[in-house]
């Protein structure tokens, strides 16, 4: 049976943008590799499309990530200084709050090893414990212990940086 990739786009495609912005942490360019992924998937047939698309979108982000250092060029978190100069002053204060915010996020998950980072965004895009495991490796069975420890470093990791911002304030 042929897998119905407009269903699969339908279903995941938010997810998977999602998974990828935070891997990226650019939203067009995680649209832009959501869009090559799906294109990719065209010409197959996985057995289950949604940890095929994952698993792809995972390799991806890596190589986007190693290319990006090998260049030394920085990842972009957000599009558009220009368009933040065009808002008015109280719009552009609650965006720049916004992106503050955002790269405390980044920083803490960056902070986090490879493997936390990866079950905690898999998590975060909808995959359960089987699923997980799947992509990972891991055993079903360490999927909770790793979500719950990878989330009290993540929150371990913002605290401490949020800290280190309001004493530097």
């Amino acid at each position: 049976m042929s897998t119905d990739w407009a269903t699969v786009y339908t279903e995941t495609y938010s997810d998977l943008v999602r998974f990828l912005h935070r891997k990226v942490w650019d939203i067009d360019r995680a649209q832009d590799l959501a869009q090559e992924i799906f294109v990719k998937a065209l010409g197959t047939d996985p057995d289950n499309p949604r940890a095929w698309l994952f698993t792809v979108a995972n390799n991806l982000a890596r190589d986007e990530a190693r290319a990006a250092m090998r260049q030394k060029k920085h990842l972009v978190l957000i599009k558009g200084e220009a368009e933040a100069r065009q808002e008015s002053a109280p719009r552009a204060a609650e965006e720049a709050e916004r992106r503050e915010k955002m790269e405390v996020v980044r920083k803490a998950l960056e902070m986090l090893s490879e493997k936390d980072r990866t079950v905690l965004l898999l998590w975060d895009a909808g995959f359960n414990y089987e699923e997980i495991a799947e992509q990972t490796g891991l055993s079903k069975g360490a999927i909770g212990t790793t979500l719950a420890r990878a989330r009290a470093k993540l929150v371990e990791a913002h605290g401490r940086l949020e800290g280190r911002d309001a004493a530097s304030g």
